[in-house]
């Protein structure tokens, strides 16, 4: 950098500096300007489009690259390419660096398309979260919570008739379906709509890199075409796996099938013990459909254990089938005794190796999930990845180990797959390469809820985590059992067990003793979970103490007002059940 620093000041010439394939040109007094700026910011640059200059032999004239704020480089070097940048994908990140990188003046297109799912599923503009994820399955939650409700209704006086009476209110699975899928297709247009009025061009098309600047587009039709960039974002994000055993692909629906499903589902298998697997048995009972899962090891891996497991007993008492150590050997296609088609499940009980057969109406594979990066030309560009699950490794600056080519989302290896982190990484990225900005996407302490029948809200560390970093002795647990104050009406039952539990909510904080008693880790399982947790989530981002919470006067009465007046400890064994109001 001292040697081009000093080429720079003592010429009038122009020279080209260039990483990988990317390039940028400077010259003159310009030349001079960027010397200087190439000592000052050698340490501190972030990556850019352009990637760090070093010296070539080749030689123009053209416009200078100009340094942004905190020694980021801003990629507004001239350049021969279709485009300043192209995004791979456009789901929730892809498209939120495509709009900003619009708004902040350049030429951008960003590619989608949607390989049909083995069943045939295929759906618009959005990503996975819009389509099939979080936008369909909180309405399905909300389904089924509404059909709870009805229980409710009747302790406070609404005349609703009982479940199995002549005139009991029915559920109406194409009706309910057909509705999410007209709000999801207003969704797909507001998202082709925004990316015009940003000046943004829409490519339907599915991308494959056939070197570090040059993209394939292939079209439904089969026709191809290339665009170049300067500049390239992959945000493919994932798709269902499948567990690779006989007839799953022929047999088995994923959570990309089951939002569009034209009939009611029936009797039905969730196989897997992630929280897709579990939201998704979760509201199939609540709408009143035979519903068993099927769990090969621990539910919720990667979650607090203590509420993982509260969930699923939660679950199976209110009449989810739980098939324990159990694993997937083959699936078929078979008639019942009626004549009526039915998936015939195969599976090994792994603690005592016997097989079992059962049938089901539907299986639905929720065994994990794969980066969508098969076919994406990753090698021709040279491009690091995980040949297994497809993930990308990058930096701290979303950037892979091929200069100009970043990648943002459910690609990224190590990373939450979560809508909102997509989204504000594409952001942040956008801002780094063409704005000023230095801001760098956190990943540390991001909160997220689960939507199973019992709601999970969490952020920071699980128990088990918290105790392996701070130490066993550092961390505190306080922790309460409580029943929110709109449940207490309804003392009916279904099938012998209580619609609404006495203290099945939960609530745990967990504080470093170390360190003044510092909230790490908050985990709460209720009704409006994703609310409660989005709230104290800013507290725990900015650090607050068991002290600052205590200090805290609560909204009465509200189950979130819990969180403000903890006082048990596990350690201490006292009954943490909460008593009166």
């Amino acid at each position: 950098l001292r040697y081009l620093a000093d080429c720079c000041r003592g010429s009038a010439t122009s020279f080209t500096f260039t990483r990988g394939a990317a390039s940028a040109v400077v010259g003159g007094s310009v030349g001079a300007t960027l010397g200087n700026s190439l000592l000052d910011s050698s340490s501190s640059a972030a990556p850019s489009a352009a990637g760090s200059p070093a010296p070539s032999s080749s030689r123009s004239s053209s416009n200078p690259i100009s340094m942004g704020g905190g020694g980021a480089v801003e990629a507004n070097a001239a350049h021969s390419f279709d485009y300043d940048m192209v995004v791979i994908g456009g789901g929730s990140g892809g498209l939120a660096a495509s709009k900003e990188a619009a708004k902040l003046g350049k030429k951008v297109a960003c590619l989608d398309f949607v390989t049909p799912s083995p069943q045939g599923t295929k759906w618009g503009l959005g990503g996975t979260c819009v389509n099939v994820g979080c936008i369909p399955k909180k309405l399905m939650h909300q389904a089924g919570i509404l059909g709870e409700g009805f229980s409710d209704a009747r302790a406070y006086g609404w005349n609703v008739p009982e479940p199995g009476s002549e005139n009991a209110i029915k559920h109406d699975w194409p009706n309910m379906v057909n509705a999410i899928q007209d709000h999801i297709g207003s969704l797909n247009w507001g998202y082709k709509t925004a990316l015009r009025d940003n000046g943004v061009t829409y490519i339907n098309a599915k991308g494959k890199l056939l070197d570090a600047h040059t993209i394939e587009c292939t079209k439904k039709n089969g026709s191809t075409s290339t665009v170049t960039a300067q500049t390239i974002v992959i945000a493919v994000g994932g798709r269902p796996a499948y567990p690779g055993v006989e007839g799953d692909k022929e047999c088995c629906l994923t959570s990309d099938d089951i939002f569009s499903l034209d009939t009611p589902p029936g009797k039905t298998l969730c196989i897997g013990a992630s929280y897709i697997s579990l939201e998704t048995a979760g509201f199939l009972n609540a709408l009143g459909y035979d519903t068993t899962v099927m769990a090969r090891s621990i539910f919720l891996r990667g979650f607090d254990q203590e509420i993982a497991e509260h969930i699923a007993g939660y679950m199976e008492r209110q009449g989810v089938k739980m098939v324990r150590r159990c694993s997937p050997k083959k699936f078929e296609k078979v008639k019942d005794e009626s004549g009526a088609d039915k998936i015939k499940v195969t599976y090994t009980n792994s603690d005592y190796g016997f097989d079992v057969e059962m049938l089901f109406d539907t299986v639905i594979v929720a065994t994990g999930r794969r980066a969508d990066t098969v076919n994406l030309g990753l090698e021709a560009a040279g491009v690091e990845f995980d040949g297994k699950i497809g993930k990308i490794p990058v930096n701290e600056f979303e950037q892979t180990n091929v200069a100009n080519i970043f990648a943002i989302g459910d690609v990224l290896e190590s990373r939450q797959e979560l809508t909102p982190v997509a989204i504000k990484a594409g952001t942040l990225l956008a801002r780094r390469l063409y704005g000023k900005g230095t801001r760098k996407m956190d990943y540390n302490l991001v909160a997220t809820t689960v939507f199973t029948p019992l709601e999970y809200g969490c952020t920071g560390y699980s128990e088990e985590d918290a105790i392996e970093k701070f130490g066993k002795d550092n961390i505190e647990s306080y922790i309460s059992y409580l029943k929110p104050l709109e449940w207490t009406m309804n003392h009916a039952e279904h099938n012998g067990q209580a619609v609404r539990e006495e203290n099945v909510c939960f609530m745990k904080i967990l504080t470093n003793k170390a360190d003044n008693e510092r909230v790490v880790g908050f985990h709460y399982c209720g009704p409006n979970a994703g609310e409660i947790t989005q709230g104290i989530a800013v507290a725990v981002k900015v650090g607050c103490t068991k002290f600052d919470l205590d200090e805290t006067v609560g909204i009465h009465p509200t189950v979130a007002e819990e969180m403000t007046i903890l006082d048990v400890t596990k350690a201490s064994g006292l009954d943490a059940k909460k008593k009166g109001c």
